[in-house]
């Protein structure tokens, strides 16, 4: 079981709580991942956002700069809105990180996103939601399999025998579909032989299983097998060296976090009693001691056998040292407690 990390950006809040400096931000999640390579943490990944609170909005710019400062640890996009982006940029950036890295430490997870800033951003119609993510999909995953590159479809132009440059050292880059919880996309992700990541933000994980069945059987199906053929899970998380601990310092920013979007989208005010029902087995927030989210993770994985267990902790303004903290329990107590248990399983 890999055990990691995956961040937005998470701006600081001022002494007042109005926001920070974004550029603070995005040198604090570069310094954060630095530490998680240097305390063993297997895999941190860099989401695609574009809020004032949320700012990390270039997430192979970040990669490459920390390819190039670490010397172990994977890195990912978790995810790249590859359908507001361009598939040849984004693989461009990412085979550079690639090369920087050393090889074999790079990886793309394309996805739809969780937030829709990115379309009007970039001048895209959220009509044409499906077409993009499936017609950029499909280029992403052609230009993977080798240079030059033809393809055509309806989302941008042709490519007639073009290289696409530069080539990952290993010849390839591991492409991940990201999905909230969609069966079509795990459909999806089966059919392509692509690995699937399960964004967990909410309810009973356990219920994913089904969507985990369904991605493995569709993958068999279309003849597909091996390595590829693999489960990761993305969700919310803090750790400290007590319970009672992680909840405090867990729920300012999940307050400030909800409170925001229940503003700007119209979501419900968030409740205390939700809260506490999430963050206590079997909700999807991994809040505790490392012993009790060792045993949430190895016990979600007799459902899920997901090879991957990612957490975000950084939002509504975490303190920095808050989340090296947590990093370095995540990486130095619950990762072993973690392959114990499964060994015992």
């Amino acid at each position: 079981m890999e055990i990691g990390a995956y961040s937005f950006g998470d701006t600081p809040r001022t002494p007042d709580g109005e926001l920070g400096s974004t550029s603070d931000a995005i040198r604090n999640l570069f310094d954060a991942i630095v530490h998680a390579d240097k305390v063993g943490l297997d895999y941190f990944a860099v989401g695609e956002h574009h809020t004032l609170e949320m700012p990390a909005s270039s997430p192979g710019a970040l990669i490459n700069a920390a390819a190039a400062a670490t010397s172990q640890i994977t890195l990912g996009s978790g995810v790249a809105v590859i359908s507001t982006d361009d598939p040849v940029r984004l693989y461009q950036q990412f085979a550079t990180a690639d090369a920087v890295s050393g090889g074999g430490r790079i990886e793309i997870t394309a996805g739809r996103g969780s937030s829709v800033e990115s379309f009007p951003l970039f001048g895209y119609d959220l009509r044409d939601y499906e077409r993009l993510f499936e017609e950029k999909l499909d280029l992403l995953t052609t230009i993977n399999r080798g240079s030059p590159v033809t393809w055509s479809g309806s989302v941008r132009s042709a490519l007639d025998e073009l290289d696409v440059v530069p080539r990952p050292v290993h010849g390839r880059l591991p492409i991940w579909v990201g999905t909230g919880g969609s069966a079509p996309s795990s459909v999806r992700a089966g059919r392509l032989g692509l690995p699937v990541s399960y964004g967990i933000i909410g309810g009973a994980p356990h219920r994913f299983a089904p969507l985990a069945e369904l991605y493995r059987r569709t993958a068999a199906q279309a003849g597909h097998t091996g390595d590829d053929i693999k489960v990761s899970v993305a969700a919310l998380g803090m750790v400290a060296p007590t319970k009672q601990e992680a909840l405090d310092r867990f729920y300012p920013g999940w307050l400030a976090m909800n409170a925001e979007m229940a503003a700007r989208r119209g979501w419900p005010a968030p409740d205390d009693e939700a809260f506490l029902a999430q963050a206590h087995a079997p909700g999807a927030y991994y809040v505790g001691d490392p012993d009790d989210v060792a045993e949430r993770i190895a016990h979600l994985h007799g459902y899920m056998g997901h090879m991957r267990h990612f957490l975000q902790m950084d939002f509504g303004g975490l303190p920095q040292d808050t989340l090296l903290e947590s990093i370095t329990l995540l990486a130095t107590e619950v990762k072993p407690r973690v392959e114990r248990l499964l060994a015992k399983k």
